[in-house]
């Protein structure tokens, strides 16, 4: 079983603009999000669609099941997610052995900035960039999902750590 391990920042800075490596034009429509399962569609640049499963987390861990589909499938299917749908792009920025990727969204949420970093443990330490703010990896209004049932970005919280 595939295991996604991942931490989740608010961006305070740019100073992550000079370390991009590469981008992507990302579309992601939610088919279904429950307690056991979320079903989502990505489409990659409009060259490549992903149907990816993930199930409940459990602190910053859970299972992730990702399948390439036919493009056409892909966007029949990010027809059906509507209005369910995020649109972002996603730089990738090496910092300190880790790829980070850090999604600047666009239509409803424009001007929502976030980093995230996949792991290997869910224990493993990782030194942040200077860039990056406050975590939201427990901060259910910050996930894609609830994202794309809400417009705008979500409020912060000035007393939150």
């Amino acid at each position: 079983m595939a295991i996604e391990i991942e931490r989740k920042f608010l961006v305070t800075g740019d100073g992550w603009r000079a370390e991009v490596t590469g981008s992507a034009a990302l579309r992601q429509g939610y088919l279904s999000t429950s307690a056991k399962a979320t079903v989502r569609i990505r489409i990659f640049d409009d060259e490549r669609a992903v149907l990816t499963l993930k199930g409940p987390t459990s602190g910053i861990s859970r299972a992730e099941f990702e399948y390439d589909v036919p493009m056409a499938d892909g966007l029949a299917m990010l027809d059906m997610a509507r209005p369910n749908v995020v649109e972002k792009r996603r730089h990738m920025v090496p910092h300190a052995g880790l790829t980070w990727e850090v999604d600047v969204f666009e239509g409803a949420h424009a001007g929502l900035v976030m980093a995230e970093v996949e792991l290997d443990r869910a224990d493993q330490r990782i030194d942040l960039p200077e860039w990056v703010g406050r975590e939201v990896s427990h901060d259910d209004r910050y996930a894609n999902a609830s994202l794309s049932r809400t417009p705008g970005v979500p409020p912060v919280d000035p007393d939150a750590a």
